[in-house]
């Protein structure tokens, strides 16, 4: 699979009776089997301000390489596609609950994480061979 793109962004109101301001959403494009895919997932963006709590990122920006900046909403869909793969098959993804969101996050090898990035920034591409290479073993 080949990871083209991860960004975030915060929804604004498009009409004064609506709540897409309380929502983030997080894309990550990628190329399996010659098809090119987004996955979306939406988000409450609460969770934004929490993320100390089940990630071990302290502030944003979470990565720096050079002049390039990731944020944490940059990461979310990348990292619920590295945790379920079977998401590859679904276009959108929903999550309101916190137990749920954190869930993602749980045993993620946050020290590859900055390749992926690196590798989009440098190649416009990133070969991903197994999303296993990103999940941490439990420690016994």
């Amino acid at each position: 699979m080949l990871i083209k793109e991860c960004k975030g962004y915060e929804l604004e109101k498009e009409k004064s009776n609506t709540s897409e301001d309380f929502f983030n959403r997080s894309e990550v494009t990628f190329v399996e089997d010659g098809q090119e895919k987004t996955l979306h997932v939406l988000y409450v963006r609460y969770f934004d301000e929490l993320f100390q709590e089940f990630t071990p990122y302290k502030q944003n920006p979470i990565i720096h390489h050079g002049t390039n900046e990731v944020y944490f909403k940059d990461i979310v869909a990348l990292v619920c596609l590295l945790k379920n793969p079977g998401l590859k098959n679904r276009k959108r993804l929903y999550i309101n609950s916190k137990y749920e969101f954190a869930s993602y996050f749980q045993d993620i090898n946050y020290n590859k994480l900055p390749e992926v990035f690196l590798g989009i920034q440098q190649n416009k591409e990133y070969e991903l061979q197994s999303p296993l290479e990103f999940i941490g073993q439990p420690q016994e």
